[in-house]
């Protein structure tokens, strides 16, 4: 997924569309180092279930292909939200999302709270570096 999030800032930037540049840039960014940094305050093995056919080595909470994935997705929603691209962007991303993290299931690397734990860190990650990024403080009225 590094490519594909290298891929998205890159174009956003020639687009000269930088806040949403640095928008994807720091939640891409944010969302791998607060997976790196989950894993080492978790420090959770992985499931050892049966034989993987694509072992890991690192700790197994939180998922950071889940992470990755959700990340990704909700990044290019939040950027396709006021385009045409709107629904074809939520469609992608409820078909990939899943099937990265059963994917990870299957392979035997991850229980699925590993998968779900990712998921909400990410999402949580994107939409809290949006609301920083796109909307004003919110102000109460004077009375």
């Amino acid at each position: 997924m590094i490519p594909l999030d290298a891929l998205v800032v890159a174009l956003l930037a020639w687009q000269r569309r930088w806040r949403n540049a640095a928008f994807a840039a720091t939640a891409f960014i944010g969302s791998a180092l607060l997976n790196l940094g989950s894993k080492q305050l978790f420090q959770r093995e992985r499931p050892s279930l049966w034989e993987s056919i694509a072992p890991e080595s690192t700790f197994s909470f939180p998922s950071g292909h889940a992470m990755g994935s959700m990340t990704l997705a909700a990044v290019v929603v939040f950027l396709a939200w006021r385009a045409r691209w709107r629904w074809p962007a939520v469609v992608a991303a409820v078909l990939f999302v899943p099937l990265v993290g059963l994917s990870r299931v299957h392979l035997g690397v991850h229980y699925p709270s590993d998968i779900l734990g990712g998921w909400c860190a990410a999402l949580g990650w994107v939409c809290g570096v949006h609301v920083l990024m796109f909307h004003r403080l919110w102000s109460p009225p004077l009375a």
